[in-house]
């Protein structure tokens, strides 16, 4: 599989786009005035105690109070029950536990006023605020560092039980002096013992830098920030299959060889500066792909579609046949499609970074095999998605429930704001019901107040239909009220909007 990064650097955006076989699979996006908090950590203070949610808001400086479940909160004797995964993807194998203690109260766990060490795990979305954890970790070329902890673990995509072996053993010797735990990324599959030193002694740098942070830090402070997006991108996306990393701006391109080179110097060459005239997004049809991600309906190549819709709860998928009509049987024809739906759904989650519960409504199959190919035609398709996901089986009725998780907005929620016409409804009333909203606007305005003539200034498009279609209304209502009505079409008016004035 032949995969490319591609990163677009403007004064104020940066974009990271990750193309396989010339397909986009995913895109990131980074605003100078928008920065991302994922992974970084701060000074905070607890805000408020909230012992019926068990949880607690803290002020961490950001513009809402974040929050922190009591699940979160690291427990004197528990530290070795860390939840960590690797930040390029897929979880990482719990170390062998007895049976998991019952979460003590919230209030025995924090207190109001007192100041916590937190970290970011999900942005600000919507109108909810950041999740935090006191289960600090921070992630390096190869490890996750885990200071409060003493476990060595090994990502569950590392197969290879020799390999695992080896990674471990080798960690165990390093993380000694240091007397932390551990995480070992997908990344480390092959590395040998100096580069993974390297990692150890750049993690023992960074957690000193928090330290003496936390230690001179007023509440509110940032005492580590992550990684810029181009950084991010070459430590948690490059992997030896990926063949370049074009970047179209000299400096960054520097930054990030310079970067490599200490890092994963194997690797470093792959990394070059893009100077073509035509952008490199444009090259690789990855702006045409970005509008279309924006559309509820994504084309299949056989005819059928797809129909996304993200609502605040959870995202909906509809398969549809469309104009497929097979060369065999109903049957054949729906099984076709919905493989070719599950490859596309799984693309689509990952490109349009949709999180949280999804339920796929497939179109109906018979044949049980059937369903069970196509589910695992979409588990395979997830597989190198670097979000965690889960997949559960048909429903009774039909549908496939799964969960994805999220930690950023959705692409659309980055890119989109709520439309000012419709107020995110998707519809607009008809100009046929707001004129007779605005009738009936007029009966109430004559039978409250005292005015002898009254002004309508709504939509050029209401205005229209009212003195061409309704005409003859607008005279009888005039001869009803005994009032004369005068209508004024505004361009500043939206389809629904419309004011009655007394003249």
């Amino acid at each position: 599989m032949s995969e490319e990064i591609l990163v677009n650097v403007t004064p104020r955006e940066t974009r990271v786009a990750v193309v396989e076989n010339g397909m986009l699979q995913e895109l990131h996006i980074e605003r100078g005035w928008s920065r991302g908090v994922v992974g970084n950590i701060y000074k905070g203070r607890v805000q408020r105690v909230m012992p019926g949610m068990q949880a607690a808001f803290v002020d961490i400086g950001l513009e809402r109070a974040a929050f922190l479940h009591a699940n979160d909160v690291l427990r004197p004797g528990r530290a070795d029950d860390l939840a960590v995964e690797d930040p390029a993807g897929g979880p990482l194998p719990a170390p062998a536990q007895p049976a998991p203690q019952a979460t003590p109260p919230i209030g025995e766990l924090l207190r109001d006023g007192q100041e916590v060490v937190v970290q970011v795990v999900k942005d600000p979305i919507g109108t909810k605020g950041a999740r935090l954890t006191t289960q600090i970790s921070i992630p390096s070329r190869y490890l996750v560092l885990l200071p409060q902890s003493k476990v060595i673990g090994v990502s569950a995509r590392i197969e290879d039980e020799a390999e695992r072996t080896r990674l471990k053993s080798l960690v165990g010797e390093l993380a000694l002096a240091g007397g932390h735990g551990y995480i070992v990324r997908t990344n480390a599959e092959g590395q040998p013992a100096e580069a993974l030193a390297e990692d150890v002694a750049y993690l023992a740098r960074a957690w000193a830098l928090v330290e003496r942070g936390v230690a001179a830090a007023r509440v509110g402070a940032c005492v580590y920030e992550d990684l810029s997006l181009p950084m991010r991108a070459v430590r948690d996306l490059m992997r030896r299959d990926v063949e370049k990393v074009k970047v179209d701006s000299r400096e960054t391109c520097d930054r990030l060889k310079a970067f490599a080179a200490q890092y994963m110097p194997g690797l470093a060459e792959r990394i070059e500066h893009y100077s073509g005239a035509r952008p490199v997004f444009d090259l690789y049809g990855v702006e045409d792909e970005i509008g279309r991600a924006l559309e509820k309906e994504v084309p299949l190549k056989s005819g059928g579609y797809l129909v996304i819709d993200q609502t605040e709860a959870m995202t909906t998928v509809d398969v549809n046949t469309g104009s497929f009509l097979g060369q065999r049987n109903l049957e054949e024809t729906v099984y076709r499609t919905n493989l070719e739906a599950a490859q596309a759904v799984a693309r689509q989650l990952r490109l349009r970074n949709l999180g949280g519960i999804i339920i796929i409504d497939f179109i109906d199959m018979v044949d049980p095999e059937h369903r069970r190919q196509v589910l695992r035609t979409l588990e395979k398709s997830l597989a190198r998605d670097h979000a965690k996901t889960t997949v559960y089986d048909f429903s009774p009725l039909g549908l496939v429930e799964m969960t994805r998780k999220r930690t950023v907005e959705s692409l659309e929620r980055q890119l989109s704001e709520t439309c000012h016409e419709c107020g995110g409804r998707g519809m607009l009333k008809t100009a046929e019901t707001v004129t007779y909203e605005v009738f009936r606007e007029v009966v109430r305005a004559v039978r409250q107040f005292d005015a002898e003539r009254l002004l309508v200034i709504a939509s050029p498009k209401v205005v229209a239909r009212i003195t061409e279609e309704e005409s003859v209304a607008v005279a009888e209502l005039e001869e009803f009220l005994g009032k004369s009505i005068r209508f004024q079409a505004d361009e500043q008016y939206l389809q629904e909007q419309f004011d009655v004035v007394l003249l």
